[in-house]
């Protein structure tokens, strides 16, 4: 499926479990039509969007809680 620009217009975003309150270093998501999900920079809410199909999306976050993706 190809997403557009137009298709997050009425995207539901929410933050991130671990943004912080302080506006600092949030991210945002919003779950899409056929299970993908976009990710965005709150700082920047019209700028870039990353968006993943579902299943990417998945083995991105399990990754991330496997501690596979950490800094080095």
């Amino acid at each position: 499926m190809t997403y557009t620009a137009d298709m997050l217009t009425g995207a539901d975003w929410f933050k991130s479990s671990y943004s912080n309150d302080q506006g600092n270093a949030c991210v945002e998501g919003a779950h899409l039509v056929g299970g993908a999900i976009a990710v965005r920079d709150s700082k920047t809410p019209r700028g870039p969007a990353l968006i993943l199909a579902g299943r990417p999306w998945a083995t991105f976050v399990g990754a991330l809680g496997a501690g596979e993706l950490g800094a080095r």
